[in-house]
């Protein structure tokens, strides 16, 4: 039996993991919106729980809109698929921890000065309708005395989008995760995005793009920074893949 069966058969609460976790968060005068992280309330296995907790309520869901999930073999299982999905996946950077962005010391006599610019697929949800968001993201930076892999970008930016969020709330998020984890004051983020909320529904504007930007230190203070920053990005568009 998998080890999520045997806690799926075991686990009897007194009350909903969730309403523990909440009691938690209040009691610490904490905040648990669309896009904040509540992975410090969170023990060890209470994602599962949250899987299990949240299971049948999808299957409700799915029963009020008359979806035959006992003879449908498509939706036999879906209850347990969008809980997963949710926790695991399309909100995960609600309940995981800061992906770690172990930072090297930069040898100041022979430092980099220049601006480094990292391009990053983002996939997040609207938290008005929960609707897939699709984008990327550049991230620009004036090094400071510490140095993170290049990869570390990318995996702070797309923590900082697995969850539900506005795009202009996600371009704060990066830009300030990416100060906090360098240590420079010098970034830049620019996000363009398609929306479902846009395409799927109300207006169906397949063609929308939604472009936002935050600058910070030099990015906005500097035309010469700025200037080179946005042109980077131009040539990154040109070069991207297909």
């Amino acid at each position: 039996m998998m080890d999520e069966d045997i806690l799926k058969d075991s686990w009897m609460p007194d009350e909903p993991v969730s309403k523990t976790i909440r009691n938690k968060i209040k009691a610490a005068n904490g905040r648990f919106w669309a896009g904040d992280n509540v992975s410090k309330y969170l023990e060890e296995g209470d994602k599962q729980k949250l899987i299990e907790e949240l299971t049948p309520k999808f299957e409700s869901v799915l029963d009020s809109l008359l979806i035959d999930r006992e003879n449908d073999p498509n939706s036999n299982d879906t209850g347990r698929r969008l809980a997963k999905m949710y926790i695991n996946e399309l909100m995960a950077g609600r309940y995981n921890p800061m992906p770690n962005a172990t930072a090297f010391p930069q040898e100041m006599s022979d430092a980099y000065t220049g601006i480094l610019t990292v391009r990053s697929e983002l996939k997040s949800v609207c938290s008005h309708h929960h609707q897939p968001v699709s984008g990327i993201a550049y991230i620009g930076i004036l090094a400071a005395e510490k140095l993170i892999g290049l990869s570390k970008y990318t995996r702070i930016a797309q923590w900082c989008a697995r969850r539900g969020t506005l795009q202009e709330e996600l371009c704060n998020n990066i830009a300030r995760e990416i100060m906090k984890a360098t240590g420079s004051n010098d970034v830049g983020v620019y996000i363009q995005a398609t929306h479902g909320c846009c395409e799927n529904r109300g207006i169906m504007a397949h063609s929308s793009l939604t472009q936002t930007t935050v600058l910070k230190g030099a990015f906005k203070d500097d035309k010469g920074t700025k200037q080179e920053f946005f042109d980077n990005i131009k040539l990154q568009q040109e070069f991207a893949p297909r």
